[in-house]
């Protein structure tokens, strides 16, 4: 089949290479002049500076994975990236700079986990057992629970200090939503693929490389090395069915694949639905609904630096608040950049850049002891959709021969690299 995809982030790019693989010609469209989507290098890099002229490279977010994403991972390795040299394997960790909180052992799965928790100096006994009563009541509940409940009232008979130092730190960095409105259902689907799912799967993997160079230069790559077109800086505005086929851009194709961010894939929708074949328009216009219901979070990077500083381990969760907003700051100089590099993470994000990059420079000082100088500061709006509870997600077919894929289509993951990486998976399995 000959395939258009719009959009060259993960799934995109996920949903291109598989449908190479099975023996589809592929042409990829994405209007901007960089692949990765809100996953990807800075353009001009390394063209950045340090204030003491040290060039450095630099991407839209800090990001990181665990070894649940093993869809991820196989197709890395698929597209020619070593995930053993592309990322730092280290045990899942929530410690704090005064050393207090969870850092599970190296024990086998799920060892490491119960390891950490017996483990955890700073937590008394009821922090712990009501951790495991919890951790086994959701086990013997198979990791299921009322789509209606929220973490927060999932977790309510948790002790605070548990709640404080563990329960909300997993939620933010995993889906990216307040414990109060985040999904219970989807947070412990995560819970379960961490610490259940697969051997290893709660580690944590840092990136040792850009963003860019960690997949989707690679990926762009290999589809070239088969045939396939990559057509950057061409914004496709609308779609138009003929017949079976659609028009794109000029040119007929047997499937379209939509692989941007929702509110850009609804807008295309909005300027095609006149186009679409007659019995298909009340489900284009159900898709672009859902679509436009969606709520989106806030994610900020703050860059920030200090010569030949280091922390003690390549990431710390820090205590955060409505002053002190970051929930976790990444030694860069531990990950294959400059010394005294650092990237401070505030997901949920709320405020300017400016207010935020003041906030998290004081929080550095108030934390860590440290006077650091901003490097950049960059802020996704529409970072990820507000991951609540029974929410209503599109699913990945729109019409005959029309299909999305992206981290906010129907699935069991949140907003996550892995469910970007699902999702071109399960688009291009429709083909």
């Amino acid at each position: 089949m000959k395939v258009a995809i719009v959009g060259a982030g993960w799934a995109g790019l996920t949903a291109a290479v598989k449908a190479t693989e099975a023996g589809h010609h592929v042409t990829l469209f994405e209007a901007a002049h960089a692949m990765g989507g809100r996953a990807r290098a800075l353009p001009g890099n390394p063209a950045r500076v340090l204030p003491d002229g040290t060039p450095i490279p630099l991407d839209n977010g800090q990001h990181i994975l665990i070894g649940a994403y093993t869809e991820t991972l196989a197709l890395m390795c698929l597209v020619g990236i070593s995930p053993k040299a592309a990322l730092l394997d280290m045990p899942m960790t929530l410690q704090f700079p005064d050393s207090q909180g969870l850092q599970f052992t190296g024990w086998p799965t799920p060892l490491d986990a119960l390891g950490g928790i017996l483990q955890a100096q700073d937590w008394s006994l009821a922090d712990k057992w009501s951790l495991l009563r919890a951790a086994l009541g959701w086990q013997s509940q198979g990791f299921r629970c009322a789509e209606t409940l929220s973490v927060a009232d999932l977790c309510q008979r948790l002790t605070p200090r548990i709640r404080a130092e563990l329960i909300e730190p997993l939620c933010i960095s995993a889906l990216n939503t307040p414990p109060g409105q985040a999904s219970a259902q989807v947070f412990l689907r995560v819970m379960h693929d961490a610490l259940f799912g697969v051997q290893g799967g709660s580690r944590l993997l840092l990136p040792r490389v850009d963003l860019g160079t960690l997949f989707p230069d690679a990926a762009a790559s290999w589809l070239l090395e088969r045939g396939g077109l990559l057509r950057l800086g061409q914004r496709v505005a609308s779609l138009q069915a003929q017949g079976p086929q659609w028009l794109v851009q000029g040119e007929l194709f047997d499937t379209v694949i939509l692989a941007t961010a929702a509110s850009q894939a609804a807008q295309v929708l909005t300027q095609s639905v006149l186009q679409v074949p007659q019995d298909s328009v009340a489900n284009v216009t159900d898709w672009i609904r859902l679509t436009q219901s969606l709520c989106h979070e806030a994610i900020a990077t703050v860059y920030a630096w200090a010569p030949q500083i280091a922390l003690p381990r390549a990431m710390l969760a820090l205590r955060n608040n409505t002053q002190q907003p970051a929930q976790f700051v990444f030694d860069r100089g531990q990950l294959g950049g400059p010394a005294g590099l650092l990237a401070f993470v505030v997901s949920a994000a709320q405020g300017g850049r400016a207010t935020l990059q003041a906030q998290v420079l004081a929080q550095a000082r108030a934390q860590l002891s440290l006077d650091l100088q901003a490097v950049q500061t960059v802020v996704e709006k529409r970072a990820t959709f507000a991951c609540t509870p029974a929410l209503q997600r599109p699913p990945p077919a729109i019409a005959p021969g029309l299909l999305a894929c992206g981290d906010y289509l129907a699935g069991p993951y949140p907003a996550t690299l892995e469910g970007a990486v699902r999702s071109g998976c399960a688009a291009a399995a429709l083909l």
